[in-house]
């Protein structure tokens, strides 16, 4: 992959066009702004964040927020048009994910 195909966002997000479609990712990983979007809609703060995505650091959090938040129309457009309709999501995985979730939040805040 060529350096220079990747176009840099902000200090921490960028785009390569091999890389997820060019979707917003942080640098130097293959996660995409979409998925800690998705985890802070869930209600899950960004300090808690990297309790789910360990290889990233606060401050790429509060980056990746700061470019959703800068670009959220376009962006919800994006995670919209890529969401998983909610009747093809079978019941057991729902739950785990809520579960999963919930038991995160009420560890972190517990302490």
């Amino acid at each position: 992959m060529s350096q220079n195909a990747y176009q840099a966002v902000s200090r921490y997000v960028t785009r390569h066009p091999e890389i997820l479609q060019g979707e917003p990712i942080i640098v130097g990983t293959r996660t995409s702004v979409r998925a800690i979007v998705e985890l802070w809609r869930l209600g899950i703060t960004p300090e808690e964040i990297p309790m789910h995505l360990p290889h990233l650091k606060l401050v790429q959090i509060f980056d990746a927020l700061s470019f959703y938040l800068d670009n959220q129309e376009e962006r919800n457009t994006y995670i919209e048009r890529n969401r998983i309709p909610e009747e093809l999501i079978p019941p057991a995985v729902k739950a785990a994910i809520i579960n999963k979730i919930t038991k995160s939040i009420i560890i972190v805040r517990y302490y």
